[in-house]
């Protein structure tokens, strides 16, 4: 790999957008073979609540910028997010929009993805608190078809992150997410 690809999480406050981002560059810099990786936040009144994005540059090249210049790759968990964030994806990008908080699809050109993540994380695993982990699966099946990072690299990451004694609560949220997308289909416009 020797292009860009950027990877932007956006939502509100307290969803784990940040800690996703982190997990996805660490998986890129530390768990694959020649990869760079640069993560970028917003951070201030959002962390209280607001929209909140977090974004990761991974590269086979050093990174000389380290901002996303157009996504490849949204995910998005609010609506409020969604209204902020999406029209700045790559034409022709991947959006995946949580269907629980965001219910208006917008028209833009991307391969959206209107998909189940916080009832993923909700009916499925029993916590709305990994909801990043279900997100960090989705992406890891986008990053497999791209041939950016290997599914195996981001559940290392995830696993070298999360707090002992819940691993296996956080793989099974990172397998519902992979599962889900891997099933999933664009919407098209």
């Amino acid at each position: 790999m020797s292009e860009r690809f950027e990877v932007r999480f956006a939502g509100s406050g307290g969803q784990g957008v940040i800690l996703a981002s982190v997990i996805v560059g660490e998986a890129a810099a530390l768990y694959s073979d020649g990869l760079f990786a640069v993560q970028t936040q917003s951070y201030g009144p959002e962390a209280r609540g607001g929209s909140s994005k977090a974004e990761v540059v991974i590269s086979g090249e050093p990174i000389d910028y380290p901002m996303p210049v157009k996504p490849d790759l949204q995910i998005i968990l609010t609506s409020q997010a969604c209204e902020k964030y999406a029209s700045e994806i790559k034409p022709g990008g991947r959006l995946i929009i949580d269907d629980f908080y965001v219910k208006e699809i917008p028209n833009i050109d991307a391969n959206i993805y209107h998909l189940p993540i916080v009832r993923t994380a909700r009916d499925v695993i029993g916590r709305e608190l990994v909801t990043n982990m279900v997100s960090i699966g989705m992406v890891a099946r986008v990053l497999e078809l791209e041939k950016v990072v290997e599914p195996s690299a981001l559940k290392k990451a995830v696993l070298a992150r999360v707090p002992k004694g819940t691993e296996e609560m956080n793989s099974k949220a990172f397998d519902e997410g992979y599962k889900v997308f891997k099933n999933s289909q664009w919407l098209h416009f």
